[in-house]
C-alpha cells in the first residue's frame, strides 16, 4: 500500500503528459496529412557505410535538414514537380540531385557520396583508414545542438581499447579510473564519477556499482558492440538532466545498408602474469524482405590472464599524538593473479513498415567474470606480528536488456518516436558454496614476531624517515622490515588461523523505461520538440554486510581446540609470474607464502569444519542494517525549441523537469540504556524531490568551417542510494564508540553551468577546438562526522549531509591535424592532441571545530588531463602511438584531521600503441600494445612520499587479423 501511494502522483502525471502528446500528434496529423506528397526520404551512404550528420539542402526551395545517426533524412518540399537538392559531407564531393516529386512519399533510397578526389584526402578515404571515421564524428559534432565530442566505432578499433571506459579515455576532458590495470569508470570534466551520466542509446544505464553510488562500471561492455560515443559537455532539454559533469552516450550498432560480415581474432601476452590472452569478434549485418528488415549482430569475447603487485601502507591516524598520526600501522605486500573474461552480444532489428514508419528492437547481453585469488602478507608494527590473508574472489557482473520502439513520420512537419526498455545490471559472488551466505571468503592467519624491530624511531613507532622525529625509517620504494632476527620470517608452521570473514558485496539494479518524443516543424526555421519519460528502478544491496567467524581459542574460550596452522591445511604452490615485487628495490621473497587450495578455503566455512575446530559465529548484531532494497520512480518531461534566428545564428532553448520518488526498506539499529543496549528494527524511508532545469544554447556560424557555441544549462545529480540507506550500525567496542547511519532527507546537488566553445574544421578532416567552462554547484553531499552525546555516552556519528557549495572552472583545447601539406612519405603523419585544465574549490568543516574550514577540490578531480596521439596513415599502413595523462586528484577527505591527511591519487601517464597493415582490400593484420610505460598507479596521504598504495601490473600486447568477408 505504501508503494502504491508513493508512486501514484508521478505515474498519473506521466500518463496525463503522454495522453496530451498523443492528442497533439493526432490533431497535427489530421491538419497536415495532405502535404505528405512533398516528403523526400533517403539514406546518405558511402563506401565507408552510412553518413550521419550530412547536410541536405533544398536548392530550389529553402529547407535544410541533417541526416541522423543512421544517415536517414526526411526533407519537406513546398510543392510537387521538379526540385533540386544538394548533399554536403566533410571529405566528400558535393552531390546534387534533380527530382520530379509526385504525390505520395518520394523515397529516393540510398544516396551515395564520393570521396573528394581534388586532394590526397580522397586516396585516404578510399583506402579506409581513420579519415572516414573522423569525418563521421566531426559531422555529428558540427551539427549537434549540444556541446559534445564524438567518436565512431572504427576509430575505437584503431586503438588498443577493449572496453567502453578505455575507449572514451582518448576524448577531450574525459578521465578514467583504472582498476588493476584496466579502465572501469569514466568522468567528464574532472567531476566525481557519479556526476557523469552514462547512457546507452540515450537511456541512463542501471548501476550495480559495489560502493552503492550511481556511477556505471563500464568494464562489462566490450568496445566492439559500440557504433558511436557521444560525450556531451553541455546537455539539451531532451537529454537526461542528472549530469553535472556531462553525459557519455554509447550508441550500439544498427543494421547496415548492405550485407556485411567481418571477423577479427587475436592472441597476446601479459608481461606480469607471463600468460597468454585472446580475443575475437564477429559483426554480421544484412537486409531482408526487399530492404524492409535490417539485422545486425555483433559479438565479442576477450579473455586474459593478468596480475599485479600492490604495496600498501596504513597509518596510525587515530593516535592521540599529532606526530604519531603519521606513524606506520601495517605494511602489506599484496599480489593478484587471476583471469578475466568479457563477453558481449548485441542484436539490432529494424523493420520499415512504410517509408514513413519503422519499428526497431535492440538487445544486449554482457558478462564480465573477474577471478582474483589474492595473497596478502602483512608486517604489523602496532601488534608486532605477521599477518597472512588468502581470499578467492570470483566477481561476476552482468548487464542485459532489451529496447523496442518506433519512429513515425505522422505528417511532413510532425514526427513521433517512442520506446520501452528493460535493463538489469547485477554484481554478485556465488562463493563459498559451503556457506549459507554467499560473498567474498577471507581467511586470516597471524604469527607473533618475537625479536621485535630495530628501525623504530625514538618514540617507539615506525615511520618513513622524512616523518620520523630522529630521521630513522627508510623509504617506501626500498622497504626494510627492520625485524631484529633476520631468520624470523613468515612460516606456514607458525601462521595460525585467527579469523574468517564472508564479505557480502552483491548489488543489482533493474530499470524499466518508457518514453515518447514529438517533434513539430512549426516553420522552416522553428522546430519544436516535446517529450516525456518514466523510469521505474528496483535496487537490492548487501554491500557492507560481513559474516565474521572466530576460533574459540582466539577468544579465550576454555577447552577450545588449538588454533590451526596454515601448514596443517591443504595448500598449493604460490602462482608463477613476474618477479615478486620486482618493481621495488630489494628482495621480498620472504613474504611469499604458499596459499590455501581454493576448495580448502571453501570447506573452512562449512558447519563440520567450524564445529571440529571450535570456530564461533561472531557476526555483529548490527550486520542486517547494511542490507536494503529500494525503488525509485522518475517522471520527466521537457519542451524545447530550435530556432534558426539568422542564416548564421541558431538558438536552442527549453526546460526539463524531473520528479524523483525514492523508497528504501531496511533495518536500523537503536541504542539505549547503560550499558548501551543495541536493538534492530525494520525501517522504511522516503525521499521525494523535483528538479526544474532551464537550458539555453547559442551556435553562431563564423564560416562554413567554424562555429562558436555558448550555453547556459542547469543540471543535477541524485543522492547515492548508499547515503540514504535506512540502516545504521553501532559499534560499542571501539574507542570512541561509533554510529554510522543513512540520511533519507538528502537533497540533490544542483549546478548552474556556463560554457563558451569554438571549433574550426580543416579541409583535410581535422579540427581545432577550445573553450571555457564554469560550474556553480550547490548542496554538495559530503560525509559528515561529529561527536554526539546519546543516552549519556559519547558517540562518533557518521552521516552524509548537504553541506557545501562548490565552484569549478576550466578550459580545454584540442587539435587533430594531418600533415598532408608535406610531400611523399611525410604526408602520412598527423597528430591529435587535447588538454584540459580544471580547478574546483569547496570548503569542508573540520570535525570538532566548526570555525575551521578546510579548502579542497572535488573528489576524483584532476587539474590536468592530457591526450596525445602521433599517427601515420599511408599506403595501407596505419601506426598510432598514444599517451594518456591524468593529474593527481584528492580521493578521500579526512574531516577529522584536515588536508594534511587527505588521500590522493598520484599523477599517471600511460603509453599505448597500435599498428594495422592492409594485406588485401579485405584482410588487415594488427598489433596492439598497452601500458608500454609500465606506469604504476599510486596513492598517498598528504605528502607524495607518504605512500598509501602503489600498484604495478605490467604491459600487455596482442596481434591478430581482421577480415571483411562481405563489405
Amino acid at each position: 500500500m505504501m508503494l502504491t501511494k508513493f508512486t501514484l502522483k508521478p505515474r498519473a502525471t506521466y500518463k496525463y503528459m503522454l495522453n496530451t502528446l498523443f492528442v497533439i500528434a493526432i490533431l497535427m496529423a489530421g491538419t497536415t496529412l495532405p502535404a505528405l506528397s512533398q516528403t523526400i526520404k533517403g539514406i546518405v551512404v558511402s563506401d565507408a557505410g552510412t553518413l550521419p550528420g550530412a547536410n541536405i539542402n533544398g536548392k530550389t526551395f529553402k529547407t535544410t535538414v541533417v541526416s541522423d545517426l543512421q544517415g536517414v533524412f526526411s526533407l519537406v518540399a513546398p510543392d510537387t514537380g521538379m526540385v533540386t537538392i544538394e548533399f554536403k559531407y566533410m571529405g566528400y564531393e558535393i552531390k546534387s540531385m534533380t527530382l520530379k516529386l509526385i504525390k505520395g512519399v518520394n523515397d529516393i533510397g540510398l544516396v551515395k557520396m564520393m570521396p573528394d578526389t581534388k586532394s590526397t584526402l580522397g586516396e585516404v578515404v578510399v583506402k579506409g583508414t581513420m579519415a572516414p571515421s573522423q569525418a563521421k564524428a566531426y559531422s555529428i559534432k558540427r551539427n549537434a545542438n549540444a556541446i559534445m565530442d564524438v567518436m565512431a566505432a572504427d576509430a575505437i578499433g584503431k586503438l588498443p581499447d577493449r572496453n567502453a571506459a578505455e575507449a572514451v579515455q582518448r576524448m577531450q576532458g574525459v578521465a578514467v579510473a583504472r582498476y588493476h590495470g584496466e579502465a572501469d569508470q569514466a568522468a567528464v570534466r574532472g567531476t566525481p564519477f557519479s556526476w557523469t551520466s552514462t547512457l546507452f542509446n540515450s537511456n541512463r544505464l542501471p548501476s550495480s556499482n559495489v560502493m552503492g553510488n550511481r556511477s556505471s562500471v563500464l568494464d562489462v561492455v566490450p568496445s566492439e558492440i559500440i557504433q558511436y560515443v557521444q560525450v556531451a559537455k553541455a546537455i539539451t532539454p531532451d537529454m537526461e538532466g542528472d549530469a553535472i559533469g556531462g553525459a557519455i552516450n554509447f550508441i550500439t550498432r544498427t543494421a547496415p545498408t548492405k550485407r556485411t560480415l567481418n571477423v577479427s581474432a587475436a592472441g597476446g601476452y601479459n608481461t606480469f602474469s607471463k600468460n597468454g590472452t585472446y580475443n575475437g569478434s564477429l559483426v554480421y549485418g544484412d537486409n531482408f524482405l526487399k530492404g524492409k528488415l535490417g539485422v545486425i549482430v555483433a559479438g565479442a569475447i576477450w579473455s586474459r590472464q593478468w596480475g599485479s603487485d600492490e604495496f600498501v601502507t596504513s597509518y596510525n591516524t587515530g593516535s592521540a599524538n599529532l606526530q604519531q598520526k603519521n606513524s606506520i600501522n601495517t605494511v602489506l605486500f599484496k599480489r593478484y593473479m587471476g583471469e578475466r573474461e568479457t563477453k558481449g552480444l548485441n542484436l539490432g532489428l529494424e523493420y520499415k513498415i512504410t517509408p514513413l514508419h519503422k519499428l526497431f528492437f535492440r538487445g544486449m547481453a554482457n558478462k564480465f567474470d573477474d577471478i582474483r585469488p589474492v595473497y596478502e602478507s602483512y608486517v604489523d608494527y602496532t601488534n608486532t606480528r605477521f599477518q597472512y590473508n588468502y581470499r578467492y574472489s570470483h566477481y561476476q557482473t552482468t548487464l542485459n536488456g532489451i529496447e523496442v520502439g518506433g519512429e513515425n513520420q505522422l505528417a511532413p512537419k510532425l514526427k513521433l518516436d517512442w520506446s520501452y526498455s528493460n535493463h538489469k545490471s547485477k554484481y554478485f559472488l556465488e562463493t563459498p558454496p559451503t556457506a549459507n551466505g554467499k560473498g567474498l571468503p577471507i581467511a586470516t592467519f597471524r604469527q607473533k614476531i618475537t625479536s621485535g624491530f630495530n628501525n623504530l624511531s625514538s618514540d617507539g613507532k615506525r615511520y618513513w624517515s622524512f616523518d620520523s622525529p630522529n630521521g630513522v625509517g627508510g623509504t617506501a620504494d626500498d622497504f626494510q622490515s627492520g625485524i631484529k632476527d633476520v631468520n624470523e620470517v613468515m612460516s606456514a608452521d607458525k601462521l595460525l588461523l585467527s579469523q574468517m570473514v564472508i564479505s557480502q558485496l552483491d548489488n543489482s539494479e533493474h530499470d524499466q523505461i518508457g518514453q515518447l518524443n514529438l517533434k513539430i516543424d512549426a516553420t522552416s526555421k522553428v522546430h519544436l520538440k516535446f517529450g516525456g519519460k518514466y523510469r521505474h528502478k528496483e535496487r537490492i544491496s548487501t554491500f557492507g554486510s560481513n559474516f565474521v567467524y572466530l576460533p574459540g581459542a582466539a577468544l579465550g574460550v576454555p577447552n577450545s581446540p588449538a588454533l590451526r596452522s596454515l601448514s596443517s591445511l591443504q595448500t598449493t604452490n604460490f602462482p608463477k609470474g613476474t618477479t615478486f615485487f620486482g618493481n621495488m628495490k630489494g628482495n621480498y621473497n620472504q613474504y611469499i607464502v604458499n596459499p590455501l587450495v581454493k576448495e580448502q578455503l571453501f570447506d573452512m566455512f562449512s558447519t563440520s569444519f567450524q564445529s571440529t575446530n571450535g570456530i564461533m559465529d561472531a557476526t555483529s548484531k548490527t550486520n542486517p542494517t547494511a542490507l536494503y532494497t529500494g525503488t525509485e520512480n522518475v517522471s520527466s518531461g521537457y519542451a524545447m525549441a530550435e530556432i534558426d534566428a539568422t542564416e548564421r545564428l541558431k538558438i536552442v532553448g527549453g526546460i526539463r523537469n524531473e520528479y524523483t520518488s525514492t523508497t528504501l526498506i531496511g533495518m536500523k539499529s537503536t541504542t539505549s540504556g547503560t550499558p548501551a543496549v543495541v536493538s534492530i528494527t525494520p525501517s522504511t524511508v522516503e525521499n521525494n524531490y523535483n528538479a526544474l532545469l532551464p537550458m539555453l544554447h547559442f551556435k553562431y556560424k563564423l564560416s562554413e568551417k567554424a562555429n562558436v557555441r555558448a550555453a547556459y544549462t542547469r543540471s543535477f545529480v541524485r543522492p547515492n542510494f548508499g547515503d540514504m540507506t535506512p540502516g545504521g550500525s553501532t559499534n560499542t567496542t571501539s574507542a570512541p564508540m561509533t554510529i554510522s547511519k543513512g540520511n533519507p532527507n538528502l537533497k540533490p546537488t544542483f549546478s548552474n553551468n556556463f560554457d563558451l566553445m569554438g571549433e574550426h574544421y580543416f579541409n583535410n578532416i581535422g579540427i581545432l577546438s577550445g573553450g571555457l567552462f564554469y560550474k556553480d554547484i550547490s548542496d554538495i553531499i559530503f560525509t559528515d562526522v561529529n561527536m554526539q552525546n546519546i543516552g549519556g555516552s559519547d558517540y562518533m556519528v557518521t552521516q552524509a549531509k548537504n553541506l557545501n557549495k562548490a565552484s569549478l572552472f576550466g578550459f580545454e583545447m584540442g587539435i587533430n591535424r594531418r600533415f598532408d601539406f608535406l610531400n611523399g612519405f611525410w604526408s602520412g603523419f598527423g597528430v591529435e592532441v587535447n588538454y584540459s585544465y580544471i580547478d574546483s574549490k569547496t570548503e569542508v568543516p573540520r570535525l570538532g571545530n566548526a570555525n575551521v574550514m578546510d579548502k579542497t577540490g572535488l573528489p576524483n578531480q584532476s587539474k590536468h588531463l592530457f591526450n596525445t596521439i602521433l599517427f601515420y596513415e599511408r599506403n595501407g599502413v596505419m601506426v598510432r602511438l598514444a599517451g594518456n595523462y591524468r593529474g593527481n586528484s584528492v580521493e578521500t577527505i579526512n574531516q577529522q584531521l584536515g588536508s594534511d591527511f587527505y588521500t590522493w591519487s598520484a599523477a599517471n601517464f600511460t603509453i599505448d600503441a597500435s599498428a594495422t597493415v592492409s594485406i588485401t582490400k579485405r584482410l588487415k593484420a594488427f598489433v596492439e600494445l598497452n601500458n608500454l610505460s609500465d606506469s604504476p598507479v599510486k596513492m598517498y596521504m598528504g605528502d607524495k612520499r607518504r605512500l598509501t598504495s602503489s600498484e604495478s601490473y605490467g604491459s600487455r600486447g596482442q596481434a591478430g587479423i581482421r577480415l571483411d568477408i562481405l563489405k
